[in-house]
């Protein structure tokens, strides 16, 4: 692995108005579309594929083989869609990425627009970022007015159009087929598959969806090359990635660093967890992938790596809980949220989510009967794989996970509530300030 940090993507973060045109082009920018108009679009594939660039959403699907499996002799147009629906509970790395330096996207799409042949793109952003999607719109209409979109872009021919399309708040909208229906003005629920997008995706035409740090990675890997990109990171999880540390650590923040890092390191770099406190478990992608603890430390943060351990690494959103946490607590809130979200399309994810909640509060509460612990994991058996989308699956993960790490915790819950065994003010991320009564 190379050096800790190893800022791409963010290293123009702390540039005065990073966000505009003219500060972008000054970093080097667009430097790599004029380089890539200059290949063929099958060279620009082949380039990612060699990079070893995987999807940075969660799931970790090689870039460049996404981009080939578009079929050529389709003659409806191709697509390209850009998921900045960033929602998963705990991640916060698109939005920072979008505000501080927006163009990197633009430029991004248009390489990847042009390798698959695409000449219409869409970037479907949460609804209530709205300070997001103004500062998207704006590179976006200097992009036009520089001539980097629209027709001819740098003389080379090429015509792009980009539109920002703004999502109305729906956490299911970040699964890629509910993203689709949702931009095709439908209510957002996720599709049966096959087809797959790449065949039939937006408006039934051939598809690519791809996360904004994915597509944001690609100018680097144009201008530097596939062997520069894959010198970081490890053998099968290549390159630079940015990860968000939240919860009780003294410095949470954005750390780009090469995938493979450990939270160990991260914890270093961020001043470690508060003062008087240990850390007891953790999230490596967001809550919807298995929680890890103290023991898994030195796990390096690539996606090879946390499927030894039996979780995932998901959208690398690292929350750490000192022992001050009550693990039945940050569960229940968990599954709350994904009751809350679930669109109901599938009766597993609806109904499941529904009981899981009722009988984590009873655990929450103290008042858990002889048998719920095996009851709630049957529920969870009958939820995992069982619905449309991964939903469900994410619900399931962060129950079943905790219930292995943390079983004491909830078979405690059948005489104790909660929070008499972890006091939840202990566990606040900011002191209460006791009132001052000021006398005239």
């Amino acid at each position: 692995m190379t050096d800790t940090l190893t800022p791409v993507l963010s290293a123009n973060w702390g540039t005065e108005k990073s966000w505009t045109l003219e500060a972008h082009r000054k970093a080097g920018g667009y430097e790599a579309v004029a380089t890539a108009l200059k290949m063929t679009p099958s060279e620009v594939t082949d380039l990612v594929k060699d990079s070893g660039l995987r999807g940075r959403g969660g799931a970790g699907f090689p870039t460049g083989m996404k981009w080939s499996f578009v079929p050529k002799d389709n003659p409806n147009p191709k697509y390209l869609v850009v998921n900045a629906d960033e929602s998963e509970p705990g991640t916060c790395k698109d939005m920072p990425l979008l505000l501080a330096s927006p163009h990197t996207l633009v430029e991004g799409m248009i390489i990847a627009s042009y390798a698959i042949d695409c000449h219409t793109a869409f970037v479907y952003i949460r609804g209530e970022v709205l300070h997001v999607i103004r500062r998207m719109q704006q590179a976006v209409a200097e992009a036009y007015d520089k001539g980097y979109l629209g027709k001819d872009i740098l003389g080379s021919g090429y015509d792009l159009d980009i539109i920002v399309h703004a999502g109305a708040g729906a956490y299911i909208c970040g699964e890629e087929t509910a993203l689709l229906d949702s931009l095709e003005g439908r209510r957002g629920q996720p599709r049966l598959r096959p087809p797959f997008p790449a065949v039939a995706g937006l408006y039934a035409s051939p598809t690519v969806i791809n996360n904004v740090e994915s597509i944001s990675s690609v100018p680097s890997i144009v201008k530097n090359g596939s062997a520069w990109f894959g010198s970081m990171g490890t053998e099968k999880s290549k390159g630079m990635t940015l990860y968000s540390l939240s919860g009780h650590v003294k410095r949470p923040g954005q750390f780009e660093a090469p995938l493979g890092i450990t939270l160990r390191q991260l914890l270093e770099l961020s001043g470690g967890i508060r003062d008087g406190h240990e850390l007891k478990f953790w999230t490596p992608g967001g809550s919807s992938t298995p929680i890890l603890t103290a023991e898994h430390l030195d796990v390096p943060l690539d996606y090879e790596g946390m499927g030894g351990v039996g979780s995932m690494l998901g959208t690398k959103a690292l929350q750490v809980f000192d022992e001050t946490t009550s693990v039945v607590r940050t569960t229940l809130r968990w599954v709350e949220f994904y009751k809350h979200e679930s669109c109901g399309k599938c009766t597993p994810c609806r109904e499941g989510n529904w009981w899981l909640v009722q009988l984590l509060k009873s655990f929450e509460a103290g008042t858990a009967q002889d048998g719920d612990v095996e009851k709630l994991l049957d529920i969870c058996d009958n939820m995992g794989g069982k619905s449309f989308c991964a939903l469900a699956d994410g619900a399931v993960a962060c129950v079943t996970s905790a219930v292995r790490h943390f079983r004491s915790e909830f078979e405690a819950g059948r005489t104790t509530p909660a929070w008499e065994l972890f006091p939840y003010g202990r566990s606040a991320l900011f002191e209460v300030q006791e009132k001052v009564e000021v006398h005239a």
